[in-house]
């Protein structure tokens, strides 16, 4: 597989508006900071579902990336991301 190496970045209003539409109250504030920390996880989520699901893919002699493989590492991820090993539904 060919690698590239692609800088993912989020624009900050997009991340800002992505928050804002959870908050219960209109007098709830984002700051900015705030707004680059979500940023930047965001961004260690999407490289390491992209390098789980290479390896996935790798690992079933494929040639490329489908969406079957993220599906198959998606619950490890977000498992080892939240820091929990069960699920809770």
């Amino acid at each position: 597989m060919a690698e590239k190496d692609v800088e993912i970045c989020f624009k900050k209003e997009t991340i800002s508006r992505l928050l804002s539409s959870f908050f219960n109250e209109d007098r709830t504030k984002l700051s900015g900071d705030a707004t680059l920390l979500m940023a930047e996880m965001l961004k260690i989520f999407v490289q390491e579902a992209a390098v789980r699901s290479q390896k996935q893919a790798e690992s079933e002699d494929c040639d490329q990336v489908d969406i079957e493989h993220f599906e198959k590492i998606l619950p490890q991820l977000v498992s080892s991301l939240t820091g929990s090993t069960k699920y809770s539904f």
